[in-house]
């Protein structure tokens, strides 16, 4: 067995959770941080029936109590940690109405993260960030796709709080780096929308959004395309990084395919037809009125009539990453929402 050890931050989340799977499976350690120590038996639980000789579990994952919002708790955590894996970062369905509700946490967390590490000589880190952090621009003339070379323009209006978010405590994370220590060996992970089953039924926005179609709740769907990845591919490129070397100091897309919301639901009411899943467009005018009432669909305007294409390539070249096809990670979704009643 691996003698790193991993501090896993945001472990509670659903891409967490599958990282620590892979993380355990890869013979590393983990200690896993989460908000409230009452959520321990959660992970334990929920990652169990996935790890390779579980009955040693409790040897090879502890857990931690850290907030994002507070140094409190950070420097001991670090004690005895090789590898940073820096996760948490809140993701909400509807936009704040103060966008420094998402900004600050997110930033500030990440700068939290990074700071302890470094004091406590923690070299390796590995970093969730977003394809929002890479797309919210204008690409260049003649320019087909994006692709990690491209930072969104934060000085869009029409750029959501989440978006600015995830482009500032990535900024600020390599800026760290840069200037404050350039012995640390960042990588960063950058996933589109995230599907895939998740390993209990405390998941986050982004299989709601899968829920939200099952359950029929849209009469029509958006013009709005998304890049999307699996949960265990986004997984898998967390801890493939740890064991290339030349992953160190980049960015990775994690994106399978673009899909129109529309494809979604279709894929979706194929796999069950007797569902009262909307396959029909909604006029763009429409949204635009249902917006004033729906904070949901108002961060969606900016963004209609566009399906952003985002490279996959150096992920599939540096992190050896074959990426599971969207319509088979919505699927999966899906089977599991509707066997735990959750959609």
């Amino acid at each position: 067995m691996s003698e790193q050890t991993v501090l896993l931050t945001g472990a509670t989340g659903y891409i967490a959770k599958h990282i620590a799977v892979q993380l355990l499976n890869a013979d590393f350690k983990v200690r896993a941080t989460l908000r409230n120590l009452d959520r321990a038996d959660e992970i334990t639980a929920a990652i169990t029936p996935h790890v390779d000789e579980a009955e040693n579990l409790a040897d090879r994952i502890s857990f931690v109590a850290l907030d994002l919002g507070s140094d409190d708790g950070w420097g001991a955590a670090m004690n005895g940690v090789d590898i940073l894996m820096h996760t948490a970062s809140p993701f909400p369905m509807a936009q704040p109405k103060d966008e420094n509700d998402t900004i600050r946490p997110a930033v500030d967390g990440a700068l939290r993260a990074l700071t302890a590490a470094h004091a406590n000589g923690i070299k390796r880190v590995v970093m969730t960030s977003s394809c929002v952090a890479i797309m919210e621009k204008d690409l260049a003339k003649g320019q087909t796709q994006y692709t990690e070379e491209d930072w969104s323009d934060l000085t869009r209006t029409a750029m959501t709080p989440y978006s600015k978010s995830k482009t500032l405590a990535e900024k600020a994370a390599w800026d760290f780096v840069s200037n404050q220590a350039p012995e640390m060996e960042l990588t960063v992970i950058n996933p589109g929308l995230v599907v895939g089953a998740p390993l209990d039924t405390h998941f986050g926005t982004s299989v709601a959004l899968v829920t939200r179609i099952l359950s029929g709740a849209d009469p029509m769907m958006p013009k709005y395309g998304v890049p999307m990845v699996d949960v265990q591919d986004v997984a898998q490129m967390h801890v493939a990084a740890l064991t290339k070397p030349q992953s160190i100091g980049k960015r990775f897309v994690a994106n399978a395919e673009s899909m129109w919301f529309i494809d979604i639901a279709k894929t979706l009411k194929a796999a069950y037809p007797d569902r009262k899943i909307s396959t029909r467009l909604a006029p763009n005018f429409m949204l635009q009125l249902l917006a004033v009432f729906d904070k949901s669909i108002r961060s969606l305007l900016p963004s209609l009539g566009q399906k952003p294409d985002v490279s996959n390539k150096q992920a599939r070249e540096i992190l050896d990453i074959e990426f599971k096809p969207p319509q088979q990670s919505l699927r999966e979704t899906a089977a599991f929402l509707i066997k735990h009643d959750a959609a």
